[in-house]
């Protein structure tokens, strides 16, 4: 039971990075239907900008953790949030009115062209961060398995919810998560009736950006190292995440990446950790193969 709770602690805080990710996936594909390739890099050059915003206030001095975590944050959500416009900017926007294949071309170019871009910016190595965030809370103590909390996975998981709460309410309460709903249902309309429709897709580039930055940090935190292909590796898996819970639901894609996280924890823990990929793929494929648009997905209505 204790070796259980562990492991279930262990899948929620890897399944709270891979959720932060799949958000960004979803709101992209949900309001123009397509997906951009391009954010599991964005997270990458997130993690990237924290580690030299980290590494630059310990140079100048900065040695107290939360006022660094603080401003790390905000430099890392600022200077990620700019790559992602810039990627709506060349990638998307030019293309929007092309068919389409073409703008999901353009969105691997730019994963691509990112990841060759740190390559040759920050060396091909991998990257190292000391532990910041240090300390753990024992839960369960049998005598033969400790059940310990530590520090960052409370942050990791504290900071998840939060932001996710903060955001559903934006959706559902703020004058941009209505223009975004309205952009949701039928882009053309929505321009009719007086929406912005370039700002409020740019913005949701810009929003998803932020989001996968904050989910570079804690990943950067949580394993304290990071390089330049791993963008790829957590994209994918945060896009089965988001497929998985339903693209182009918001809770769909929470809710996805805790499965996706929790799926990959408990078959390192009771199997080979070789396959585990292969089981999170092997779900993903049952679930669609009986819940095809997910499992909180909609089916797609027809409009004529």
């Amino acid at each position: 039971m204790e070796y259980f709770l562990q492991q279930l602690i262990n899948g929620l805080t890897l399944g709270s990075i891979y959720a932060l990710v799949a958000i960004g996936y979803t709101m992209v594909y949900g309001i123009i239907g397509m997906i951009n390739f391009a954010h599991g890099d964005i997270f990458m050059v997130g993690g990237f900008l924290a580690l030299i915003a980290f590494l630059g206030l310990l140079a100048i001095g900065v040695t107290a953790v939360p006022l660094a975590l603080f401003l790390v944050l905000i430099v890392a959500m600022l200077l990620t949030a700019l790559y992602g416009w810039t990627v709506e900017r060349i990638a998307y926007r030019p293309l929007r009115g092309s068919f389409r294949l073409a703008p999901l071309i353009s969105a691997i170019g730019m994963s691509i062209f990112l990841q060759n871009y740190v390559q040759i910016a920050q060396g091909a190595r991998v990257k190292s961060l000391p532990p910041l965030v240090t300390g753990a809370h024992v839960l369960m103590d049998s005598g033969k398995f400790v059940v310990q909390l530590t520090n960052i996975q409370i942050v990791i998981i504290v900071t998840t919810t939060v932001l996710m709460l903060l955001f559903s309410w934006m959706v559902s309460s703020t004058r941009l998560g209505r223009d975004m709903r309205a952009c949701e249902q039928d882009l053309k309309m929505a321009a009719l009736v007086g929406v912005n429709t370039d700002r409020t897709i740019s913005l949701t580039f810009v929003i998803g950006a932020a989001l996968a930055a904050v989910a570079g940090i804690m990943y950067l935190l949580y394993y304290g190292a990071i390089d330049f292909f791993v963008g790829f590796v957590a994209g994918v898996k945060a896009f089965t995440a988001a497929v998985l819970g339903g693209i182009g639901s918001l809770p769909g894609a929470m809710l996805g990446g805790l499965m996706i996280g929790l799926i990959e924890t408990f078959w390192s823990a009771y199997f080979s950790s070789e396959y585990k990929d292969v089981a999170a793929f092997s779900i993903l494929i049952l679930v669609l193969i009986f819940m095809p648009t997910g499992i909180l997905g909609r089916p797609e209505v027809e409009k004529v």
